[in-house]
């Protein structure tokens, strides 16, 4: 690849991933982008957290290949020392690219070793090894790139190239741009959610993140139920996964002595607490960007029921919250799945007022309110994913 193709392809590469706000969300695409460019099999993302690389996205092509039709390879997170123990760490410690042909013939005096018990477990064979530092324009180090297994157009794995090497350095720099913009805006999302937290001990950041990436699974199924176009369907997934995690925003705005009651709350009391889902929307209602509009939207309607049982009723002002609910695809399909995943995560966590659900449990009650609080469409794109929404939610264990 001469220079100005290089160039042209960076240039591509940054508008694909300025397309993209959420952190989980950008860390899929950065990665998914990179072995587009180089033929990788599979790739990992880590991400600095101080002295430590959190193993935080990974891709097997061949892996994937295995599973049944629509599902999606489940992993655990986990964290190594930024040192020369470990390729990745060495990587981050040094600053520098490091392409490797054959992960089982580094040679002894080199400092960095390969650890080959994710292909004994996995049954996967690695052979060449391209890693990268993802380094910002002040030369901070916020995570590191490694992609596994270049493979040419016959399927033949191969080494990586000089050029391989040039492109993905060059792109490791626009994704650390891009991932230093993605963590400023998760983290300005978590304060909103803090804020919230001080008021309701329900709403902390294990929660809200659980019930975004479990939005983004089942609106995934809906949306290819639907054929909707992937260009519609990525530009969705990352409004709703930040929208989600501001579900319940509007809880700021309600008393403690109705938010904080240890005891059930009476009709006058529950009238009051139906407002946060108004005031919810007012925080995202004065502006006119894309995640606002989709913010409001889901802060609104996330507690409207598909037969119209739900609050806070028809127009969302607020004025009169016994008047009948928005009913059926009159409620935002934000709103409908947000509901869905919501109501999963609070059965399974433990809460100081109860134990977790177990799982099957809490997909037999969802399933039993499918038509009734939850429009069926979304139940069932929900039971096509759920089998592997507890390996999501084990990335942000906790409450």
């Amino acid at each position: 690849m001469d220079e100005h193709a290089k160039l042209a392809r960076i240039a591509e590469l940054q508008q694909e991933l300025a397309k993209v706000n959420d952190l989980d969300l950008l860390l899929e695409k950065t990665l998914t982008l990179a072995r587009e460019c180089t033929g990788a099999d599979a790739g990992s993302v880590y991400i600095r957290d101080g002295g430590r690389l959190v193993f935080s996205h990974t891709q097997n092509e061949t892996l994937r290949r295995r599973l049944p039709e629509g599902k999606k390879l489940v992993y655990q997170t986990f964290t190594i020392p930024i040192d020369s123990g470990s390729i990745a760490g060495c990587v981050a410690q040094k600053g520098r690219v490091l392409n490797i042909p054959d992960a089982y013939a580094i040679p002894p005096s080199a400092p960095y070793h390969f650890n080959p018990e994710f292909d004994r477990l996995a049954d996967y064979r690695t052979l060449s090894l391209l890693t990268a530092p993802l380094i910002t324009s002040n030369r901070e180090t916020v995570g590191v790139l490694q992609l596994i297994n270049a493979t040419d157009a016959g399927g033949v794995r191969r080494a990586f190239r000089a050029d391989d090497v040039v492109l993905v350095d060059a792109f490791a720099g626009v994704a650390a741009l891009a991932l230093e913009r993605a963590q400023m805006t998760r983290a300005l999302i978590l304060r909103m959610i803090r804020l919230a937290g001080l008021r309701d001990p329900k709403e902390t950041e294990g929660h809200v993140n659980r019930v975004g990436l479990f939005a983004v699974e089942i609106y995934e199924r809906w949306a290819r139920r639907r054929s909707l176009s992937e260009h519609e369907i990525e530009h969705n997934r990352d409004l709703l996964r930040m929208a989600a995690m501001l579900h319940d925003v509007g809880k700021v705005g309600i008393p403690d002595a109705i938010l904080k009651k240890p005891g059930r709350l009476d009709a006058a009391e529950f009238d009051v607490m139906k407002q946060h889902t108004v005031i919810g929307a007012g925080v995202f209602g004065s502006s006119h960007s894309a995640l606002d509009a989709a913010a409001a939207e889901v802060a609104l309607c996330h507690h409207e029921n598909w037969d119209g049982s739900g609050y806070p009723g028809r127009g969302g002002e607020g004025e009169n919250t016994s008047v009948r609910g928005v009913v059926g695809e009159n409620i935002p399909i934000f709103g409908r799945i947000v509901a869905v995943a919501d109501v999963y995560d609070a059965l399974c966590s433990k809460r100081v007022y109860k134990d977790a659900m177990a799982g099957d449990e809490a997909v037999a009650l969802i399933k039993a309110d499918s038509g009734r609080k939850f429009d069926p469409e979304v139940v069932a794109a929900f039971l096509d994913c759920v089998d592997q929404l507890p390996g999501l939610a084990a990335r942000y264990a906790g409450s």
